[in-house]
C-alpha cells in the first residue's frame, strides 16, 4: 500500500498523557505501517507528562 489507510495523511504527530493509552495510539499507528520520526518529544504541564511523537508513513509499505 503506497499511501495511508482511510485518507489518514502521511505524518501524523500524536499527542496526550504518557500513559498506556497514549502508547497503544502509537503502537496502533506502528501496526499500520507508520515509522516513528525521530524521538518524542516530552514536557510536563504541572500535573501530567504530556507527549508528542511525529510518525511518517513507510514508503515501503
Amino acid at each position: 500500500m503506497s499511501t495511508p489507510p482511510g485518507g489518514l495523511p502521511a505524518y501524523r504527530v500524536i499527542t496526550g498523557p504518557d500513559d498506556a493509552a497514549f502508547c497503544q495510539r502509537v503502537s496502533d499507528a506502528i501496526g499500520l505501517g507508520y515509522e516513528l520520526h525521530e524521538g518524542p518529544a516530552v514536557t510536563f504541564n504541572g500535573e501530567n507528562v504530556i507527549v508528542a511523537q511525529a510518525l511518517v508513513w513507510s514508503a515501503q509499505s
